[in-house]
This record gives C-alpha cells, sequence and structure tokens, in this order.
C-alpha cells in the first residue's frame, strides 16, 4: 500500500457515532498567553461535547497542566521538521487519532501537523497566529491551512499585506473569562495588606512573563521618576527577572518595586492595583493580560503598538505613549491618576464594553461558527 493510501484509509475509518475530535498541536515548552489561549480552547470545546487532545512535547508545562485537568495528551519526545523520526512520530499519532479538526500554533508544528493533516484529509486544518513578528514564508499560511485564526486585527493586516488570502482569516481574539476578572474589593485589601500597601499609596501594576519584549525596564525607569506616594509592582516569573531585579538596585527603586512573582490567581492582584501599566512595545497579538485589567476595570497605561490600541479603542480611560518616553509615561500615570478611582459605574461600562469583544463566551461563539462552516458541530444533548 501506498503513503498516500495509508493516509486515505486512516481517514475513511473514522467513526462517525462518535463526537468530533479536536486536536490541537503546540510544540513550544514554554509557558505563556499563548499556551493558556491553547489550554482554554481545548477545556472550552471539552465542555461542549467534542472529544479533543493534545499533541506537545511530554516535557512541556503546557502538557503537565493539560494532563493535570483530564484532557488527553498525546506527548512526543520532539517536535522538529528536520527530524525524520518527528515527523513519522506525528503521522503515525495523526492516523491513529483520526482527528475531525486539527489545530496548529507555534512554527515547527504548523509546518509538520499542517502538511500531515492535509495528506490524512482531515476536514478542517486551522493555524492559529499568536503573535505581531515579521513572518519568513507565507506557505505555511496558503498552502496548508484552510483557515487561519489571527488573535488580532493587526495580525490579520500584517498576513494580508504578506499575501495570504483575506477570505482564510478569522480574528480570534483570545476569551478572557469576564465573570473571573471582575473588581473584588476583598482581594483588594488583602493584597494590598500581604504587601504593606497603604490606600493613599498609588500602586502602577503589570502582570505577565518577564520576556525582553514585555518592556519591563520601562516601569523601573517610570518609577525612578514618579513621587514617592506611587508604588510599583510586577507581577509574573520568566527569563529576565535576575535582570530587572538588578535594574530596581541600580536604580534605586527596590524598595518602591515589588516583585509578585508567578502567581496561578492574577484577578487577586489586578483588584489591588490602581492603575496598570502595559508596557508590552513588540510582539503582542492581543495580551491576555491588558483584556484582563480592562476587565477589572482599571485605567491603562501602554506603549503605542497596533495591537494593543484594538481593545483600548472600545474604553476611555488611557493614555498612550512610544516605548522608553520615560517623561510622557509620568505625565501618563499622573493623568490617569486624577481620574476617579475604582468608581463603580465607570468599571461596569468598560468591563461590558470589553467582555462583548474579548470575553471567553463571545470567543466560543466564533469558534463553533467556525468549525459550523465546515459542517462540524457538538454533539445534541441526549
Amino acid at each position: 500500500m501506498s503513503i498516500l493510501s495509508c493516509f486515505t484509509a486512516a481517514t475513511d475509518n473514522r467513526m462517525p457515532s462518535q463526537p468530533p475530535l479536536i486536536v490541537h498541536t503546540e510544540s513550544s515548552r514554554a509557558w505563556g498567553g499563548q499556551e493558556i489561549r491553547t489550554l482554554t480552547e481545548l477545556r472550552e470545546m471539552r465542555r461542549r461535547g467534542f472529544r479533543v487532545g493534545l499533541i506537545v512535547p511530554s516535557d512541556s508545562e503546557l502538557a503537565r497542566r493539560a494532563a493535570a485537568e483530564g484532557l488527553p495528551v498525546h506527548g512526543l519526545a520532539l517536535i522538529s521538521k528536520l527530524s525524520l523520526r518527528s515527523w513519522l512520530a506525528l503521522f503515525r499519532l495523526l492516523r491513529a487519532l483520526r482527528p475531525t479538526v486539527v489545530n496548529t500554533h507555534s512554527s515547527e508544528d504548523s509546518w509538520m501537523a499542517g502538511t500531515l493533516a492535509r495528506l490524512c484529509r482531515v476536514p478542517l486544518v486551522i493555524r492559529t497566529r499568536h503573535v505581531l513578528t515579521p513572518i519568513s514564508s507565507t506557505l505555511n499560511y496558503t498552502l496548508l491551512p484552510h483557515v487561519i485564526f489571527t488573535c488580532s486585527e493587526a495580525i490579520a493586516e500584517q498576513l494580508t499585506a504578506c499575501g495570504v488570502p483575506a477570505t482564510k482569516m478569522v480574528v480570534l481574539s483570545t476569551g478572557n473569562d469576564e465573570t473571573r476578572f471582575l473588581f473584588s474589593p476583598a482581594d483588594r485589601q488583602a493584597v494590598r495588606q500581604r504587601y504593606h500597601i497603604d490606600e493613599q499609596e498609588i500602586l502602577v501594576g503589570n502582570v505577565g512573563c518577564l520576556r525582553h519584549y514585555k518592556g519591563h525596564p520601562f516601569i523601573l525607569k517610570t518609577a525612578a521618576t514618579m513621587p514617592a506616594r506611587y508604588r510599583f509592582m510586577i507581577v509574573g516569573g520568566g527569563e529576565a527577572l535576575t535582570g530587572l531585579r538588578a535594574l530596581a538596585r541600580n536604580l534605586g527603586v527596590e524598595e518602591r518595586v515589588i516583585f509578585a512573582g508567578h502567581q496561578e490567581n492574577p484577578e487577586h492582584f489586578f483588584s489591588a492595583f490602581d492603575l496598570c501599566f502595559f508596557s508590552s512595545y513588540a510582539t503582542e497579538g492581543v495580551s491576555q493580560s491588558l483584556i484582563q485589567s480592562l476587565l477589572n476595570g482599571l485605567p491603562v497605561l501602554a506603549c503605542r503598538i497596533p495591537s494593543t490600541m484594538e481593545p483600548l479603542s472600545l474604553v476611555d480611560d488611557y493614555r498612550l505613549v512610544d516605548y522608553d518616553d520615560v517623561q510622557a509615561a509620568c505625565r501618563g500615570l499622573a493623568e490617569l491618576t486624577d481620574l476617579p478611582r475604582r468608581e463603580p459605574e465607570r468599571m461596569a461600562r468598560q468591563h461590558q464594553r470589553v467582555a462583548d469583544r474579548y470575553g471567553l463566551e463571545n470567543m466560543v461563539r466564533i469558534l463553533l461558527a467556525t468549525y459550523a462552516r465546515s459542517g462540524i458541530y457538538p454533539p445534541s444533548p441526549e
């Protein structure tokens, strides 16, 4: 039997009596917004009756967290397009799983799983594009997927400018649980007491992985220029932590900057903040951290990048600055401080506007509609 015949036989043997199987692939071993998005989609589609699966490096954080939730994880030792053994392992796995949908995420798995899924005649092959960075080739977008999910309008515009057909693209920003990221006076009090922050002090916060493009040095430089009543908190862990601590010492702000580390419940910290300083200057699609701060009702100071400006167009309480313009950042924080602090009606209006566009329910609605256009539906309740 030829290889193509093997692929065809694998597809023809699907059992129609079972719910559709949605398989996500992710070659990254990191843990951040992209991986959280993948886990969120798997979780939500399982809730709606689909079968789901995840193909991921066995030693990745995503594999560990998905397994802890009872999601089917198919771990591979290696996902590399330069390894024939990796191609064969992925082929055998897809042939055994017989998915209805394959959704790829990073470059390596998108080339491999996209190609093999097409050869296997998987009914719907999706490529999710998370970041706003230059692409090395359009082939991964024009030839392999039936549909491309872009996490922002800016990403869709970038791909269109590179020659990727707009008809293939669906803007699907990551959905954030609108019921989780609500302001909580109790959380505010608890966090501020834990870190000895008075109500008279203005707490400027940032939540996210500590990576270079997140721009955290900009926050520290701004802290060194702001009055003493401004305290700063950076919530997150990552490779840049050691360097950021050293910079805080060199700038003389280590007493006014709190490095809270990675937190599994960031919603508590958003409630403790008075202002959000979103310092990312590149790469971001639409940041989950930014959306979560807006859902919490926070005024935001943000760097002027296309994907960040999309959600900010929905709200009133924000200022935009160029990265590393410390004087402009200081002015922006001072102006935002003059706005009403934690005024219930103001926060409620902002929450609703953001939830309508970037909430979890909206993401699920678009997902299901995209599947339905390919004739893929969740099982009917009995």
